[in-house]
């Protein structure tokens, strides 16, 4: 019962950074509209529209990352996989979390590390907005710890059909 609230409380998690995600894709629709317009017609461009849009494709990509794995949206080669018996894809499908989920657990653990040290160092973007760069690059390893959980749930998915073919 305690799992189904987590399970529960995390989709919902997914789904408010799907919404997120959504709100980024819109908002840089905007900005490149008025960054368009203003370069177009005034012959007046912004300075900072490049950056910001820069920043916000890879914000809506790690936020969204564990969402997409969650509805299997990702790209995948199922040529060969597509042959296997359903016993043998699930059991396939195991594996492949597994080696995922450490994927990323490694990856969220540099990525942090990363992170804290560009805080520490105060570091900036090397760029016409001298943002802290520390902040900006915090969704990387946050992605991939919600992907690494994300992997382990299609883990324990995939050894349920395992079991039950």
């Amino acid at each position: 019962m305690e799992l189904k609230k987590h399970k529960s409380f995390f989709d919902q998690f997914l789904n408010i950074l799907g919404v997120l995600t959504a709100v980024i894709i819109i908002f840089i629709m905007f900005v490149v509209i008025f960054e368009v317009g203003r370069r177009y017609f005034f012959h007046k461009p912004t300075y900072w529209v490049m950056q910001v849009v820069e920043w916000c494709l890879v914000w809506m990509t790690f936020l969204s990352v564990a969402y997409v794995l969650r509805e299997e949206r990702h790209v995948s080669m199922d040529i060969l996989v597509s042959r296997l018996s359903p016993k043998n894809q699930a059991l396939l499908g195991v594996f492949t979390s597994i080696a995922g989920a450490a994927i990323c657990l490694i990856l969220a653990w540099y990525g942090a590390q990363i992170v804290q040290d560009h805080i520490v160092r105060k570091v900036l973007e090397p760029k016409l907005i001298r943002a802290p760069k520390g902040p900006l690059m915090s969704i990387i390893p946050a992605g991939f710890f919600l992907l690494f959980i994300q992997f382990i749930r299609r883990t324990v998915n995939f050894f349920k059909q395992w079991k039950n073919s």
